[in-house]
């Protein structure tokens, strides 16, 4: 954690009991699709990717696989081994007719050698910059897309934290590779991810499909229920900032929030601390001593006093960067997707969401919680009230600006 941090190690709690698991999946789904106003979709088959070493190897197989269509959108394409996979599997689809379209954001990427666009070009894929700094519209410079998001035929789609850069290769078993969450979707709900590519495509002067484009019926293919979200930049209330205030909200058990930059303002500080002054058990995952911004990192630790005084509980994650944006809630519901807890996400980017009504998914994101909480710190209130004169004067000089992260 940052100077003056200090910290304990913690085991987490043991899951509390609750009723009829059927009437909780329903009283939740009602909830999120009227607070929200999206249905969710039934049939699905979702699968948990847990790291560059799952996640990365699933992209390529469907890529490879592909036989019509191949569309990615994804905030950072940049450097490294995965990034010449990517390529080449994508160029080796679009050589063979298969309709390539790729979309990448100009800030994210900007790191993107010319030479490999120009290789991804010349070998047929369609690829676009989304919102490059040179074009006319800079009132939009602020508002980037930060999906990742990966189709495949229509049929099969992945969503989550994971770029496409060296960083998120391997196992987060060392600081070099980064740790993060990835969802491959099949079934109805595929068709929200076909939208969210769509309107970066359409964002960035392109048609949104062509005239021979088919879309089928999607195939249930599994039990899950899914309601996907996709997120714009707003002047006001999000509809990102709704999904996250809907799950604080309808909460009645437990919460548990994973956030790679966790700048929350004065109503989602509220909700956090209204969820736990009702018994909700709150627990808070953020990057610790690895962070990558630390600016970002002071606007959380500003805001620990007033959570750790509501009863938040804090962990600190020690190996590697923590990437991943997840909320889990009363063992029911899990939102995994490319939104932090900040402004940025709630209101300049485009973004997506996806929400799993399902215990066995939410169980297995469970006991991976419980694993990055036992290679967390736990940050004690008696403790931090102690804390380092630098540390409060950084915290103090940054608080004020915690709203323009």
């Amino acid at each position: 954690m940052g100077a003056g941090a200090d910290v304990e190690h913690a085991a987490a709690p043991q899951d509390a009991g609750h009723g009829s698991e059927d009437e909780e999946v329903h009283r939740l789904r009602r909830g999120l699709e009227s607070l929200i106003g999206i249905p969710a979709t039934e049939g699905n088959q979702v699968d948990v990717l847990r790291n560059g070493d799952e996640v990365f190897p699933a992209m390529l197989e469907a890529i490879g696989a592909a036989e019509r269509n191949i569309d990615l959108t994804t905030f950072q394409f940049a450097e490294g081994q995965v990034v010449d996979d990517v390529s080449a599997a994508l160029i080796e689809r679009a050589q063979a007719g298969v309709r390539v379209r790729m979309i990448v954001d100009a800030i994210g990427s900007r790191w993107l050698p010319r030479a490999k666009v120009a290789e991804l070009r010349e070998g047929g894929v369609d690829f676009e910059i989304f919102r490059p700094p040179s074009n006319l519209r800079i009132w939009e410079s602020e508002n980037r897309t930060h999906r990742k998001v990966l189709v495949v035929d229509n049929r099969i789609g992945f969503a989550g934290g994971v770029n496409t850069s060296k960083e998120w290769m391997g196992d987060a078993r060392n600081p070099d590779e980064w740790r993060d969450t990835h969802l491959r979707i099949r079934g109805p709900a595929v068709d929200g991810l076909i939208a969210a590519f769509a309107t970066d495509w359409v964002d960035a002067g392109r048609r949104a499909c062509e005239l021979d484009d088919e879309f089928p019926d999607q195939e249930k293919v599994g039990g899950h229920v899914v309601q996907v979200v996709r997120g714009s930049a707003e002047k006001g209330w999000s509809d990102i900032a709704n999904v996250l205030a809907a799950l604080l909200t309808l909460a009645q058990r437990r919460v548990r929030i994973t956030s790679a930059y966790f700048a929350p303002d004065d109503h989602f500080l509220g909700l956090l601390g209204d969820a736990a002054s009702r018994g909700v058990d709150v627990e808070v995952m953020l990057p610790g001593k690895n962070a990558d911004q630390r600016f970002v990192q002071l606007a959380a630790e500003a805001q620990f006093a007033r959570l750790l005084d509501a009863g938040v509980r804090i962990w600190s994650y020690q190996p590697t960067m923590i990437h991943a944006k997840i909320v889990l809630v009363d063992d029911m519901v899990a939102c995994v997707g490319s939104a932090n807890f900040d402004r940025r996400s709630m209101k300049l980017n485009h973004e997506i969401e996806v929400m799993v009504l399902d215990a066995g998914v939410v169980a297995e994101l469970d006991r991976h919680y419980d694993e990055d909480v036992a290679a967390s710190e736990q940050i004690i209130e008696s403790r931090w009230a102690h804390r380092s004169t630098p540390q409060r004067i950084l915290e103090h000089v940054v608080r004020p600006l915690r709203g323009r992260f």
